[in-house]
């Protein structure tokens, strides 16, 4: 069923039309009259008319973003718009991403949050961490580690037992040698070449350091369809690398059959860094830098999208004004790593500004309200 007023014939829109009445026939099963149903994102939006004839307040939430307006977004706006118009209620992450043509309408703005007790984020104990890492080649075994195992959502306790994929490694890192990471999809936008690239190129301030890449399986993601390509590329990439700069640069797709598992890799991955980077070409919000912060890490990340809102360069960590600069890059990346002192207080500063404003309770009062607004109007 397509919108009144929608103008897209082609035929990705009748696609986009005929999965979204599919899903909706699954859906009107579980949803009554009064029910207040969030959407999340543009593969949800051609929901939006179906749930309200069942008589279900809709809100629609929008995860992605961006502070430009060019003939991209414009194109993207016409296309979402008549599926969206009769929404009762509209959350973007930043005021910067509503469009202008839902002025007078009722829009919050909230922004994502992160859950501490989840697998990903809850305390890890520094010799599981290590002994994580090394279970899947990304340190040399020390003396210090622990088991590889972890206590589950359920309480049962789990153990590390799937081995990354496509894994591009020449050496483990030593136990004692600074690791820079960068957790992230395998996505242009999020720059991985790029801080490969700058790693290559650095001067003698990383000489110390190791480099870990660190991605989804590329086979696990259905949703992102250049992740391979993206992948192969890094991976051609550090192919070709020196040896002495490949010895020191690894790269790892983590297995995502059990996102419980994958959560906590990707924990221990975190905890264990010097610094964690996300020199992210353009970013909507960008969770992954709230991860690292909580867990006091320093972070250099690009400023742009939700990151600024998320951290003021120098006190929550580094703000790269332009993530395309490599040098600028590797130089602002060497200073934590030889300062200790500055490394400790970024990371304290960080984990005091996710305290405050990015934990999941803050985001439940909020969205709570807004239910309350939408069930009464």
């Amino acid at each position: 069923m397509t919108p009144p007023g929608h103008h897209s014939t082609g035929a990705g829109a009748r696609h986009y039309a005929a999965v979204c009445e599919a899903n909706a026939r699954t859906l009107l099963s579980a949803v009554r009259p009064g029910d207040v149903v969030t959407l999340h994102d543009p593969q949800a939006a051609g929901l939006v008319t179906h749930l309200q004839r069942a008589g279900a307040r809709v809100i629609w939430r929008c995860h992605v973003g961006t502070d430009a307006r060019n003939g991209y977004t414009e194109r993207a706006w016409a296309f979402l718009r008549p599926w969206l118009e009769t929404a009762d209620a509209y959350v973007f992450s930043r005021a910067q991403y509503v469009p202008g043509w839902l002025a007078g309408r009722p829009v919050a703005v909230i922004r994502p949050s992160i859950d501490p007790l989840s697998a990903r984020n809850r305390p890890l104990a520094p010799s599981t961490a290590s002994a994580i890492l090394s279970r899947i080649g990304l340190r040399a075994p020390a003396d210090r580690d622990g088991p590889a195992i972890y206590r589950r959502g359920d309480g049962s306790m789990g153990r590390i037992q799937r081995d990354p994929t496509c894994v591009c490694s020449a050496s483990l890192p030593p136990a004692d040698a600074p690791l820079i990471v960068q957790v992230s999809r395998w996505d242009p936008l999020k720059d991985m070449a790029g801080v490969l690239t700058s790693f290559a190129d650095a001067g003698g301030g990383l000489d110390s350091t190791h480099l870990a890449l660190v991605g989804p399986d590329v086979h696990g993601v259905v949703d992102d369809p250049e992740s391979g390509r993206v992948f192969a590329e890094c991976a051609a990439l550090w192919h070709r690398l020196a040896d002495r700069v490949r010895i020191r640069a690894h790269l790892a797709c983590l297995p995502m059959a059990d996102a419980e598992e994958n959560a906590m890799i990707v924990n221990a991955v975190q905890r264990s860094a010097a610094v964690v980077s996300q020199k992210s070409l353009a970013e909507g919000f960008g969770l992954t830098v709230t991860e690292a912060m909580w867990k006091g890490r320093p972070v250099i990340a690009s400023a742009g999208g939700g990151i600024r809102d998320q951290m003021e360069h120098g006190l929550h960590g580094i703000l790269l004004d332009d993530p395309r600069d490599g040098a600028s890059f590797a130089a602002q990346t060497s200073s934590p790593v030889a300062d200790r002192y500055l490394a400790n207080a970024l990371g304290a500063g960080a984990r005091r500004r996710v305290r405050e404003g990015f934990l999941d309770d803050r985001q439940l009062l909020q969205q709570t309200s807004l239910y309350r607004d939408v069930a009464r109007a």
